[in-house]
């Protein structure tokens, strides 16, 4: 057994041990083996979420610990303290991530999509039937006093020639591999389905990218 885990084990007893009283708020993580763990989330950086468990009992105390995303089930927050007003800061924006629709706990990379090339490596591979989310910032000049944000041109017309035609101007686009495989990001932050398996590439939804210039900020959630 790891140091890790040996750590974690020692800590899931403690709490168990000393009894934690059932009126107690806490956010709660659902390990993969069966094990939970009463505390506070403090955070989660890439592969890693971080976690403050309660010690409890009169020994009083916390310890704070960073464990591997991919032995954690779910993570159930504290709906109590929510409500009372009492999250910090990190707590709230994970509830306004929750809001959106987006789980917690998921990877997350930020991506420089630069307007003047044509599709950006993410570093991330996907897989067929996985859902993904996107949130970006930023606006890209793309023609002679033509400059938009990620979700593209107002009433932009029908273009043959953009990777997507029938969707705006400028707008983020992602594609799986070095396929024709398209689709719309925009500036919408609700689940988008992978249709195919591969490396994600981001772009924007232009014809001619050489007059190009700035680019959207991506965060992507997998």
């Amino acid at each position: 057994m790891t140091m890790r885990a040996n750590r974690w084990v020692w800590i899931a007893a403690s709490v168990w041990c000393l009894g934690l009283s059932a009126g107690v708020s806490a956010d709660t993580l659902v390990m993969r083996d069966g094990r939970r763990l009463e505390g506070e989330l403090v955070g989660v950086r890439g592969d890693e979420i971080e976690f403050e468990g309660r010690r409890g009992g009169f020994f009083g105390g916390r310890e704070r610990v960073r464990v591997d995303r991919r032995e954690v089930l779910r993570i159930e927050f504290d709906d109590d303290r929510s409500r009372s007003g009492l999250g910090d800061r990190d707590g709230d924006r994970r509830d306004e991530g929750m809001r959106r629709g987006r789980p917690s706990g998921m990877r997350e990379r930020g991506v420089s999509v630069e307007s003047s090339v044509a599709w950006n490596d993410t570093g991330i591979d996907v897989r067929a039937g996985q859902t993904v989310y996107f949130t970006a910032t930023g606006r890209v000049r793309w023609g002679p006093n033509r400059q938009d944000g990620p979700g593209g041109e107002n009433n932009s017309p029908h273009n043959a020639n953009r990777p997507i035609p029938g969707r705006p101007a400028a707008g983020l686009i992602g594609r799986i591999g070095e396929t024709s495989d398209y689709f719309f990001v925009g500036d919408d932050e609700g689940a988008i389905r992978m249709r195919s398996s591969g490396r994600l590439y981001l772009g924007v939804n232009d014809d001619f990218l050489k007059d190009n210039s700035g680019a959207f900020r991506v965060t992507v959630y997998y």
